[in-house]
């Protein structure tokens, strides 16, 4: 069976925006932006993943977070995910936002346009850095994986790019009851995208989960 590429958990307000305005090094979600992630923030699944506490809701938003982390061998994110420094990097200190031991344990595959030597970390990550676009990050994710599917982490453009070259399978969008007014959307250059995908709607506690799977 084909590996999946499979986006899980990617928050989104009422008026379309997955990130706030004038994002930053100390506002990395934007203005405003933290608040879409306090619903996955009180799950039991991202507190494990996350931390050390056990506690956490047991709900559905805590089931649906959970799927995420169920047969992932690899993970694709953008460079603006894995940190704020843009162009050419000016040194290789940076490492993430996750500090020495990242909540992957495999490998990631980090879009940029300045390649850099591969970077392990402590817990079994390991970042490499792909220049060559998403088709290529694509066919060395699968690889890395061994059988199991990709994660596509975020952010919102990285999420773009595979869906206008039909590559997601499985796109999990929590839609959450806030307004942000701007910011960085997910589906504003993708008309018909639906018509690709079976849409599920389902409840949560906090959060209204579209589950799009792939016909």
């Amino acid at each position: 069976m084909t590996a999946r590429l499979r986006v899980h958990s990617f928050s989104m307000s009422l008026d379309g925006f997955t990130a706030g305005p004038d994002q930053s090094l100390g506002d990395p979600l934007g203005v405003g932006g933290e608040q879409l992630h306090e619903w996955a923030f009180a799950t039991r699944t991202f507190q494990g993943v996350h931390g050390d506490d056990p506690s956490g809701s047991t709900g559905i938003d805590d089931q649906m977070a959970a799927k995420g982390e169920v047969g992932i061998g690899a993970t694709i994110m953008g460079r603006n995910m894995f940190g704020p420094v843009r162009g050419e990097w000016p040194d290789e200190s940076w490492t993430g936002w996750w500090g020495p031991n990242p909540p992957f344990h495999h490998a990631v595959f980090v879009l940029t346009h300045h390649a850099r030597p591969p970077v392990e970390m402590d817990g079994g990550t390991t970042f490499h850095f792909v220049p060559d676009g998403i088709e290529s990050a694509r066919e060395q994710a699968i690889e890395a994986a061994g059988g199991l599917d990709v994660r596509i982490g975020g952010g919102a453009d990285t999420i773009r790019q595979y869906l206008r070259a039909g590559l997601v399978d499985v796109l999990h969008v929590a839609v959450v009851p806030v307004l942000l007014g701007s910011g960085e959307r997910l589906f504003g250059d993708l008309p018909g995208i639906t018509d690709a995908f079976d849409v599920r709607f389902t409840p949560g506690d906090a959060v209204l989960h579209v589950e799009m799977t792939r016909r």
